[in-house]
């Protein structure tokens, strides 16, 4: 059996391990326009000087070899031929399969804001290549602009923090991380970017560049009239799947990315799929479950997604931890919310005591989502009820105080069971 693999980031890579796992006498043929292993998620940490292209990495040095995996370095897959199960690849090469696992990621998306795609000093937070030129920007920019601010937006600006640089965040949404956390949680994390010499403009995106005569990006123009200098402009509003090379071929796809199954599978029963391609869950933990539950189907084990609870974010900016789950931000009258603060005995550098922050959303019973921010150690507990959807109508205690041993029991083996 011959697997191909196009894309060496989280779900390429596990896909590639599972395979491996699976059938020992397989042939296993990677393929990526990256020449490196890296995790996206930490990029900003090479931004900062803090981690090398080594320490950047999530596998094994000796990675291909290890696993027996031919690895194509430095190629783009420009086609598909699924009558002759072949992918076309960059200078007409073709490269034939019995299946085939497309976790080929996505790009930064430059929305049609006027004379954007014609500006020079614009990149976004997504590769390596992006790090080096942002590296060198910050050597001499001083308004460095980052439109987005989502969690790369927020890796962005920490990413500078760390090297001296001043940035201002643009962002459409009332707060940051609108995604991810309430009005409440987001405006710790603001207050802590402002006080670290953050300029933040939420309720407003950039209508428009001004380009001077070297197509260099010189102010911004917001979408409430205000003006902005700009040296360097960071786009982090958004990826596209990279799923270009797939038209013509007869591979589904929606309007966010390539279409598969619980399973990863396409249309095509050699053809699956995981991970940012699908334009549904860009997380890290997302994309290596889906690339190893489609390895695992591709080599003939039956497993689904439906077990895997993906709307999870932790993060940790400024030293400030907090951990999302669910739907945080209800619409009015939908669910019940419970909040509790509580100081969490950490002081800032003006002996300030910070604020610790639970909220816990639930409906019908059922948990929905939560937010934990400063004190995270009832996180774990969160995931179970939510996932598995335990009625805590059940539970004779306060929301945030049920514990394991309120839904989950042990028999006479010593081993935990959960019942309804």
């Amino acid at each position: 059996m011959k697997y191909v693999i196009i894309g060496s980031s989280a779900a390429g890579i596990n896909g590639a391990k599972e395979l491996r796992r699976l059938d020992n006498e397989c042939e296993i043929l990677l393929i990526s326009k990256d020449k490196e292993i890296y995790s996206r998620c930490i990029l900003h940490h090479y931004l900062a000087g803090e981690r090398n292209m080594k320490e950047l990495s999530f596998a094994e040095p000796d990675f291909a070899e290890k696993f027996g995996i031919q690895w194509m370095k430095g190629r783009t897959c420009v086609g598909l031929d699924r009558r002759e199960k072949t992918v076309i690849l960059d200078h007409g090469e073709k490269v034939s399969y019995d299946k085939l696992l497309i976790a080929s990621g996505a790009h930064t998306y430059l929305p049609p804001v006027p004379h954007l795609d014609e500006a020079v000093n614009v990149c976004g937070f997504r590769n390596i290549e992006d790090m080096e030129r942002l590296k060198e920007a910050a050597e001499t920019a001083k308004e460095i602009l980052v439109m987005g601010a989502g969690l790369v937006g927020l890796d962005c600006a920490a990413g500078f923090l760390a090297l001296g640089v001043k940035v201002t965040l643009i962002e459409t949404a009332q707060w940051l991380l609108s995604r991810q956390l309430d009005e409440t949680s987001a405006k710790t994390y603001e207050k802590a970017f402002e006080e670290a010499g953050v300029r933040q403009y939420y309720g407003a995106g950039i209508r428009e560049v001004v380009l001077n005569d070297r197509k260099e990006i010189t102010r911004v123009i917001l979408t409430d009239g205000k003006e902005l200098g700009c040296d360097y402009l960071v786009v982090t509003a958004g990826v596209r799947p990279n799923i270009d090379f797939l038209e013509g071929s007869g591979i589904e796809t929606g309007p966010f990315g390539l279409l598969y199954d619980e399973t990863g599978k396409t249309n095509d029963d050699s053809v699956y799929g995981a991970g940012d391609v699908s334009g549904t869950s860009p997380i890290w933990p997302a994309a290596v479950k889906e690339g190893i539950i489609a390895a695992s189907n591709m080599a003939g084990k039956a497993r689904n997604m439906t077990d895997f609870f993906a709307s999870k974010a932790t993060m940790n900016f400024l030293g400030i931890p907090t951990m999302s789950l669910g739907n945080v931000n209800p619409r009015e009258g939908e669910a019940l919310e419970e909040i509790r603060t509580f100081a969490s005995g950490h002081g800032n550098q003006h002996g300030e005591g910070k604020k610790g922050y639970k909220k816990i959303v639930h409906k019908n019973g059922r948990i929905i989502g939560a937010v934990l921010q400063e004190d995270l150690a009832y996180g774990g507990i969160l995931q179970q009820l939510i996932a598995r959807k335990i009625d805590i109508t059940k539970v004779k205690k306060p929301v945030f105080d049920i514990d394991y041993s309120d839904f989950f029991h042990m028999d006479e083996n010593f081993e935990y069971y959960y019942e309804d």
